[in-house]
């Protein structure tokens, strides 16, 4: 029974809402609205056409038509095109990671010498995390010429923003007990870092380990359309040559290379969460 003084209506709608159900506040319905406006005109600039892509699909259909069946004749310089592509994204990856790290120290919260170095270092890494891949890729082959020493810069410089971020979160993560209590018994920065920081953070530094390589290898795909080395210099070529054929094999090695490549990562990581149980 409704307790004196209370409205029965009222109890039971408020019994009807979700317990942690909170109703919006007039700013949040505002921006709500804003980004539903700003969608709608977004839709306008986008170039959606439905008319247009129905246009496209009989072309759709005969470049499909003419990838099958994929061709062969070059298929010895494309296995060495995407052994190549690996290796620039794991020479890239290895590299970027080690300089990761000591980006990483300074910029945690928990590790950096001063204030002033972690955002210097943070605006640093936010800079390599910004531009996007392409951008690098050009500059580095307007710098050093064509090839995969510009990919693979490309690469290193890409996997510090991402890899030297995420590396710094980990580290600032770590629980504070211990390195509290390694400090007052005279521990030096070097040895919390090494016996409680390194350890407790090591399982999400390999996770963003293996997820850099991942998107290595898919990044110096793309690397290659712009000159900086690898498979996608094969394929930009098959293409501009309207050889589909050739193209659809460089697609199904590309396919095969990622597919392996996530493979191990996923068993990699699927070994570290048992190990960590």
């Amino acid at each position: 029974m409704p307790r004196p003084g209370h409205d029965p209506a009222a109890v039971c709608s408020e019994s009807l809402l979700p317990a942690r159900f909170q109703r919006p506040g007039w700013l949040s319905n505002i921006l709500f609205a804003v980004f539903i406006l700003f969608f709608l005109w977004s839709l306008s600039s986008a170039g959606l056409s439905l008319s247009d892509l129905l246009q496209g699909l009989p072309n759709m259909a005969v470049i499909g038509g003419e990838m099958i069946p994929p061709a062969t004749d070059r298929a010895w310089p494309m296995a060495k095109a995407i052994l190549v592509t690996f290796q620039m994204a794991l020479v890239g990856t290895v590299i970027g990671i080690a300089l990761s790290v000591p980006m990483a120290l300074l910029a945690a919260r928990n590790t950096t010498p001063h204030a002033l170095v972690r955002h210097v270092t943070r605006s640093i890494i936010s800079f390599f995390r910004t531009v996007p891949d392409l951008a690098w890729a050009l500059f580095f082959v307007a710098s050093v010429g064509l090839g995969t020493f510009a990919g693979t810069l490309t690469i290193i410089v890409d996997t510090i923003g991402f890899c030297a971020r995420f590396f710094a979160e980990a580290l600032e993560e770590v629980d504070p007990g211990p390195s509290e209590a390694l400090a007052s018994i005279g521990a030096s920065p070097l040895d919390r870092i090494a016996v409680v920081l390194f350890p407790g953070a090591l399982p999400s530094l390999i996770n963003t380990s293996l997820f850099s390589l991942e998107k290595a290898v898919r990044a110096s795909v793309v690397l290659g359309l712009v000159g900086a080395g690898g498979i996608g210099a094969e394929l930009a070529v098959s293409m501009e040559m309207f050889r589909y054929d050739q193209a659809a094999t460089i697609v199904l090695m590309i396919f095969v290379l990622v597919f392996m490549v996530e493979q191990f990562s996923s068993h990699m990581r699927l070994r570290l969460m048992r190990q960590s149980v």
